[in-house]
């Protein structure tokens, strides 16, 4: 049975498991579900998704949410390696993921930075609001990074990869520099050659 990966073209969330089924090679059909238009607040979406978010990924035989779970799923189904066997560099590579997932990325959803300006009584723009927490975030994360090799951790891209590369996208998109970030800037460089995570990428995925 072919998996079925609902999906916006621009989710970060949903962009991580774009990369996470390239990578395994997974086929999978995607059905878009318009974030701007609302669609993931309609009840087709909320019925598969109780949160009425992306990503959705029907696999299996069973659908999961939430862009991590889905992750560890595949890569605990399918052998993956995106955790180490050591259990305390698993614990490091989980903690440079979380720092994205769970520490920038809900901070700078889209919903919760617009909510922020509107609150902030004209005295934030979006602009503002997303630099000011996506450095923060990224500069710590380049302060987690230990050693020299071409990945977040190691020689082969892993879990962390799979959230920073998402990261990069979005920070580039509001216009953050990443002077001052060499190991990230270097990562990101890798990662960019290969091809599950290019072809992942929101560009080749935008609606005509």
């Amino acid at each position: 049975m072919t998996a079925i990966l609902y999906d916006y073209w621009q989710s970060s969330a949903a962009y991580r498991v774009r990369i996470g089924l390239n990578l395994l090679g997974i086929d999978h059909d995607t059905v878009p579900v318009d974030l701007i238009a609302g669609e993931h607040r309609e009840k087709a979406n909320v019925s598969r998704n109780p949160q009425g978010l992306v990503p959705t990924l029907d696999i299996d035989g069973v659908t999961l949410t939430q862009s991590l779970a889905i992750l560890e799923y595949i890569n605990e189904t399918r052998h993956a390696g995106w955790l180490p066997a050591n259990p305390v560099e698993r614990a490091r590579m989980r903690a440079l993921a979380y720092a994205i997932a769970m520490e920038i990325h809900p901070v700078c959803n889209s919903s919760v930075a617009r909510y922020a300006v509107e609150q902030s009584g004209g005295a934030l723009t979006i602009e503002e609001y997303m630099r000011h927490h996506m450095t923060r975030g990224l500069v710590a994360f380049e302060r987690m990074l230990t050693g020299d090799g071409d990945y977040c951790h190691g020689d082969a891209p892993g879990l962390a990869d799979i959230c920073l590369a998402p990261q990069l996208y979005n920070a580039r998109r509001w216009g953050i520099g990443l002077t001052g970030l060499p190991r990230i800037v270097k990562i990101g460089s890798n990662l960019v050659e290969i091809a599950a995570f290019a072809d992942a990428h929101p560009d080749k995925h935008k609606p005509e």
